[in-house]
């Protein structure tokens, strides 16, 4: 099937006009709370607005259109429901903090774009594929099965991660242990993994409709989960903070999994 690219500008206008709301309203809260991890929690929602405003914007509506919405609706909720527990009660994410120094003075106002407007732009780029795949009215396959498999794969690959890692961190006696069973015993990072799955799983839907320029959504997601504000960032200074890491990176992937090396 071949999308007519004309008919998919209102739609994307109209997504990009409701995420920048989003993270604006999202900016309001981190001004009350002097906290910008809230766009943490926000993130996953930016692709449900996309999602339910392309379902509103396209002229037709098929069943692939009611696949993507679901997907992305339980995986949006999910995520940002578990953020935002995760991060309640508890003090700016020191990634953050560390952004706000280097910002100073009147951070406060630099992050609606340095922070919010930045994430609500790069979450409308990766939206686009959700848009080409909503708009495609062609009946369901294989071929969708498929994509759907490997999208519930990456999302139980995120959730089972996310859910080991909160149990173990539950336990006082685990504060200075590095996390090495489980789904974390093959890769550092599956809950970035299972993220990586999903963004291309949702590209292929796009690519059955025509999309394959799309793919500077999934491309940009993986950079960003491998060499930006993911695996990078997050283990920039990892080994001196907490030295026992520095085995778990010489045992195990960083990203894809893998059975972990031996000592």
């Amino acid at each position: 099937m071949t999308i007519d690219l004309a008919l998919l500008w209102p739609p994307a206008g109209a997504a990009f006009r409701v995420i920048i709301v989003v993270v604006f309203l999202f900016w309001l809260i981190s001004l009350a709370r002097r906290d910008v991890s809230v766009i943490d929690s926000a993130w996953s929602l930016l692709q449900l607005a996309a999602a339910i405003t392309y379902m509103h914007a396209v002229p037709h509506i098929g069943p692939r259109a009611w696949l993507c919405l679901a997907l992305i609706l339980v995986w949006s909720l999910r995520l940002s429901i578990y953020i935002t527990w995760r991060n309640h009660g508890k003090p700016e994410d020191y990634r953050y903090q560390q952004i706000r120094e280097r910002n100073q003075p009147h951070f406060q106002w630099k992050s609606l774009y340095l922070i919010f407007g930045l994430q609500g732009f790069l979450g409308w780029l990766i939206s686009l594929p959700l848009l080409i795949a909503i708009s495609d009215t062609s009946s369901l396959t294989i071929f969708d099965g498929v994509v759907t498999a490997v999208f519930i794969f990456g999302f139980l690959f995120e959730s089972i991660g996310d859910w080991q890692l909160s149990r173990f961190k539950a336990n006082p006696e685990n504060r200075i242990r590095v996390l090495d069973i489980g789904l974390w015993r093959y890769t550092r990072h599956p809950n970035y993994f299972g993220e990586f799955c999903m963004s291309w799983a949702i590209y292929l839907f796009a690519l059955h409709a025509g999309g394959a320029w799309t793919i500077i959504a999934p491309l940009l997601m993986s950079t960003l989960l491998l060499k930006v504000s993911g695996v990078a960032l997050l283990e920039k200074d990892i080994g001196e903070r907490r030295p026992e890491y520095r085995r778990y990176i010489t045992n195990t992937n960083a990203f894809f999994p893998w059975s972990p090396r031996k000592s």
